[in-house]
């Protein structure tokens, strides 16, 4: 028998509800469902070099279907207050996985590739089985996201271990580089940062060492590369079993965006005054603000202090920075907030940011984990200070 509630039963029992429910739970209820589907490992872009598309966000992640892995994109005309589907990257290779993949739009002309082409590369073929090698692969947009052509394949693994969370930045001298976490040094390493550079796209060099820190076990991974003011470089990436802490977010500054120093030197370390920091797949945006023009902005997987306990803000926190990651983080509310984020693929795992409405908010795309065990990607936008 159905049973229907009158106004005030409804009433008295919302608020009881409501008085169940954290504040991370309650704020959840702000945020939006970007796609009925599985969404992880979110990516958002703004247009800068693509002439009458200019100022166009857009969002791509890893979802799956029936015939496998594939990456829908997403654009918003509104600044974030809406989003819908306009193209999807699927390589053949995505019916035996694919994962952590990127969206870029190339800033200059790459060979025959005009500025503003789209880029999107990911990690192909995880669940090949036993002998299976993985690929990154690279798709090509040359219509803002609508539709998309395979160009090359930057690199294939040599062994069963993988190659992952590729990443792309032009340097000062205009060579388009590919950056990725590597395992397939072990033993000697278990992960190591790797980049592979091209002038035009379609042929790729041998892979150059970024980082690679002993003893063996320690991990550097998740890279992410952004152009600073004046032409340098921020650096970031997570260095794992490394320290006292578990997966902290490092950084380096490159003069020129092909050179990162010292392989075994880890960098700088991002916490906070009194040691909180994140734990797991730190991503940064640029952002307008501070006394140098430019704050950055971080989201990380688990917010935690510094012994490693997970902190009330945890998967509702965004780290900022206002001299180029110098110096202590500070904390800011996260407009996305994850209930309760895990070391796990999905929930907050690598999640986007960027600013809109002319720098006075930031959006966020979070994948959250679903009780009925789905991963789904959410957005939302709010105050950048």
């Amino acid at each position: 028998m159905r049973r229907v509630l009158t106004g005030l039963a409804m009433l008295v029992s919302l608020s009881v509800l409501g008085s169940l429910l954290s504040p991370v739970q309650a704020a959840t209820a702000d945020r939006r469902l970007l796609f009925e589907g599985m969404g992880s490992y979110p990516r958002l872009i703004r247009l800068e070099h693509s002439g009458a598309r200019n100022g166009r966000i857009l969002a791509a992640m890893t979802s799956e279907d029936g015939r496998g892995r594939y990456a829908p994109i997403f654009q918003s005309d509104d600044e974030g207050a809406s989003f819908r589907q306009i193209g999807e990257v699927r390589d053949p290779e995505g019916a035996t996985g694919m994962c952590c993949g990127t969206l870029y739009e190339l800033p200059q002309r790459v060979g025959r590739l005009r500025a503003g082409t789209l880029l999107w590369a990911a990690s192909y073929g995880q669940n090949a089985g036993p002998g299976r090698r993985i690929a990154l692969k690279i798709w090509a947009s040359r219509n803002g996201g609508r539709d998309w052509d395979f160009l090359s394949e930057a690199a294939r693994s040599h062994n069963h271990d993988g190659i992952w969370e590729p990443e792309f930045n032009v340097d000062a001298g205009g060579t388009l580089w590919l950056h990725f976490a590597d395992e397939t040094e072990a033993p000697q390493f278990a992960q190591v940062l790797n980049r592979i550079g091209s002038a035009d796209g379609l042929n790729w060099g041998t892979k150059q060492r970024t980082m690679a820190i002993p003893p063996h076990r320690v991990r550097p991974g998740m890279p992410i590369v952004r152009r600073l003011p004046g032409g340098r470089y921020y650096f970031g990436y997570e260095i794992c079993n490394y320290g006292k802490h578990f997966c902290d977010p490092y950084y380096k500054i490159s003069p020129d965006g092909a050179n990162f120093g010292e392989p075994g030197a880890p960098g700088t370390q991002i916490t906070t005054a009194n040691g909180s920091h994140f734990q797991h797949a730190q991503t940064i945006t640029l952002f307008p603000g501070g006394p140098n023009g430019t704050r950055l902005l971080m989201v990380g997987q688990i917010f935690v202090a510094d012994n490693g306990d997970p902190l009330p803000g945890n998967g509702a926190t965004l780290l900022a920075n206002d001299n180029f990651g110098a110096g202590h983080w500070y904390e800011l509310p996260a407009p996305v907030r994850v209930t309760k984020p895990i070391d796990h693929w999905c929930p907050n795992y690598s999640s986007t940011l960027l600013p809109v409405d002319g720098g006075t908010n930031v959006l966020q795309i979070a994948a959250d984990l679903e009780p009925d065990g789905m991963c789904r990607a959410y957005f939302g936008k709010g105050p950048a200070f």
